[in-house]
């Protein structure tokens, strides 16, 4: 249930709201607008006495929320939430930010070269697993806390964010001390004690849409994030599978401004997973952002052919820098702008490039 306050209310009225709610065991949470003031009331049963709540003074209208997800929902927030995971780097305005990166972190060499790649291309944020679930348990896992102390390492080279994978609530606390962002991966978007586990932790999050989720499925998943408190998550589109061979998954384009129809919350597009296919990745890239996406997530990997995992959909650094100059061009003719790169971020050098490597791929290209 949402209550609606007047333009006019107070905020003695507005906090009278809030004790009724609570009187009647319920918890308020109010949002201030620019216009007015609305207050969501979270924990309600259906047995709520509406008329009560929209007798008392400043109400302007209780409003019940027909969706099964309530707090994700256009009808409890009707402003898009923006989503800031650093200075500069929002999603869900009207600038577009491209997160790129390689799969996993290989080697301090590997996730340097990829760090100075992604922002000389452009790109505004960087990705890669530090932990990695594999469908085969004898594929390349990732090395864990090791490349997370690496991503810090390329955050300070680079000056770019980090986006990066948690699997489980141990792992969500060690990425919360590195990552800008944290992301759920397709296989635990249902993972519902992680769900709860990063939105108490309150960092921003990432959730991947699941391989056979319905966009309702996903809303759900986001809902467990926002009843912990933490409204800072960032939808994405990630493909859906299918009975079809021709690509690794159905990059599903309707899901993005079937989102933006549904909820309050942004949504990126990810064309490397969502096709599984080098030559496919930027075309449905250019689709996504034209469709209205909040932003692109792709992989980049400085040598694909020597990549630990998805090379074949990794794109090369030539690639990525004319792929965002193609989406610069789509940002321009739909009236958006992808997002430049933060003033005072560090310039690649060759100093950084030689640090030494480490890991099971180091010196490997």
């Amino acid at each position: 249930m949402l209550v609606v306050m007047h333009p006019s209310a107070t905020s003695a009225e507005i906090s009278r709201v809030v004790e009724a709610v609570e009187e009647m065991g319920y918890e308020a949470r109010p949002m201030p607008g620019a216009q007015r003031t609305a207050i969501g009331i979270v924990g309600n049963d259906g047995r709520i006495d509406s008329s009560r709540i929209a007798a008392l003074a400043g109400v302007a209208q209780v409003i019940h929320v027909t969706q099964p997800y309530k707090q994700v929902s256009r009808e409890w927030r009707a402003e898009s939430t923006i989503v800031t995971i650093a200075p500069g780097v929002s999603f869900g305005g009207n600038d577009v930010p491209i997160i790129a990166g390689p799969c996993s972190v290989e080697s301090e060499t590997q996730i340097l070269e990829a760090a100075h790649a992604v922002r000389d291309a452009g790109g505004t944020a960087l990705r890669g697993g530090a932990f990695k679930p594999r469908s085969s348990p004898y594929s390349f896992q990732g090395l864990g806390k090791q490349g997370l102390e690496l991503l810090a390492l390329a955050r300070r080279e680079s000056g770019l964010p980090i986006v990066t994978e948690a699997m489980d609530e141990e792992g969500a606390h060690l990425v919360a001390e590195v990552a800008d962002c944290i992301q759920i991966g397709a296989r635990n978007m249902q993972n519902y004690s992680l769900l709860k586990c990063v939105g108490r932790i309150g960092k921003p999050v990432l959730l991947k849409r699941g391989m056979a989720a319905t966009i309702a499925d996903l809303l759900l998943s986001a809902e467990y994030v926002l009843s912990e408190g933490n409204d800072q998550v960032i939808l994405c589109e990630r493909g859906v599978r299918t009975f079809d061979p021709s690509a690794r998954n159905m990059f599903d384009l309707t899901a993005i401004p079937t989102v933006h129809e549904l909820s309050h919350l942004p949504i990126v597009g990810d064309p490397s997973h969502g096709t599984g296919v080098r030559d496919k990745v930027t075309p449905m890239a250019r689709a996504a952002l034209a469709a209205g996406a909040d932003g692109i997530i792709v992989e980049m990997h400085p040598h694909p052919d020597s990549a630990l995992s998805d090379g074949a959909q990794s794109l090369y650094p030539a690639q990525l820098r004319a792929l965002i100059d193609e989406l610069r061009a789509v940002a321009t003719a739909i009236g958006r702008r992808v997002t430049p790169v933060a003033k005072g971020a560090h310039q690649s050098s060759d100093n950084a490039l030689q640090t030494g490597t480490s890991g099971p791929a180091a010196g490997k290209h």
